[in-house]
């Protein structure tokens, strides 16, 4: 009777327990999801409507997503940013793959010291870098142009892609190394011919890390680019004014806030697989 009381007992307590995490990931979820959930209905509200507290969209007002690109130039800034994003990661990742398999397979004086600079270089904050790469921005000529965004964001992308390559690179095995060197395989080979298509899952992963981060970027952007043809869409929106200085068109920034959001939402949809594939394999080594 006591053995029979013990085993209800535990499955209780399993019972409850599973009722407790679903609890908890259902919280975080929310948490997660209300705010874009909230951004979506409040770009659909006009007016008094903005500062009424629903959760749902009663009128859909289609007006705030035509401001936004009525206004001003919000295409030609999401164009701007999809140049910027794609070359600063096709850039990073060309020569972080380059620097992982140097860091990654070769020993030689300094490499750990190397690695703990690359490191210690993606911690340096946007301003301590900011005045030093607005004097060599300007004697190159890129003030207030796209070179400038590119030249200043691969120096938060590229220590970070080569620091995440290089652990990657570290865990390929040593035979596929050996058995391309017994086939004559020289570096360049033995990058882009032999380790290049094992790292596809890592490639994927670091690359639209990078992206993101070029996407979001803000500082650079706001100090670098002048013009509003020159803008990406974080100082866009940013600097989306209402009818009147005392006014913020809530409404406005949030239709815009939406349609930057949805390239993100589809490049992790699409590439959802290659991301899972990615993590998991950084977390095993093989």
């Amino acid at each position: 009777m006591d053995f029979g009381l013990a085993i209800s007992s535990l499955k209780i307590k399993k019972i409850l327990t599973k009722i407790g995490f679903t609890i908890w990931l259902v919280c975080i979820l929310i948490y997660c999801i209300f705010p874009f959930y909230y951004a979506i209905i409040s770009s659909f509200k006009e007016g008094a409507e903005l500062f009424q507290v629903d959760y749902w969209v009663k009128h859909w007002h289609w007006t705030n997503y035509l401001a936004v690109f009525e206004q001003q130039p919000f295409g030609i800034n999401i164009i701007n940013s999809i140049i910027v994003s794609t070359l600063v990661v096709f850039i990073s990742l060309l020569l972080s793959v380059t620097a992982a398999y140097a860091l990654g397979r070769r020993e030689f004086y300094g490499r750990k010291t190397l690695l703990m600079v690359v490191l210690g270089v993606s911690m340096f904050p946007q301003v301590a870098v900011l005045s030093g790469l607005f004097e060599l921005i300007q004697w190159l000529g890129l003030y207030n142009h796209l070179g400038s965004l590119i030249l200043s964001y691969l120096i938060f992308t590229v220590p970070f892609t080569v620091w995440v390559l290089t652990t990657f690179m570290q865990q390929l095995p040593l035979e596929i190394e050996e058995a391309a060197i017994m086939d004559g395989a020289r570096p360049r080979h033995m990058i882009f011919n032999v380790f290049l298509p094992l790292l596809w899952p890592a490639l994927v992963t670091t690359g639209l890390l990078a992206f993101i981060a070029a996407w979001n970027e803000f500082l650079f952007a706001l100090t670098f680019t002048l013009s509003e043809h020159q803008r990406t869409v974080p100082v866009a929106i940013a600097l989306i004014s209402g009818a009147s200085q005392h006014e913020l068109p809530w409404g406005i920034i949030m239709a815009a806030s939406v349609v930057v959001t949805i390239p993100l939402i589809v490049l992790v949809l699409i590439f959802q697989r290659k991301i899972v594939a990615g993590l998991t394999a950084g977390a095993v080594k093989g």
